[in-house]
């Protein structure tokens, strides 16, 4: 490999790992949030 293609590499892990991870996890946490929140308005509060 050459010195181009290692700090593509180096970039490419370390968009990855402080932009991209980061960012799926609070989308998808907040996605499931949201479904919870509009399935209890939809159904009610869960319980007897």
């Amino acid at each position: 490999m050459d010195e181009i293609e290692k700090n593509e590499e180096r970039n490419m892990f370390l968009f990855l790992t402080v932009v991209l991870f980061p960012v799926l996890s609070v989308a998808i946490v907040g996605a499931y949030g949201f479904v919870v929140w509009i399935s209890q308005i939809l159904m009610g509060p869960p319980g007897a």
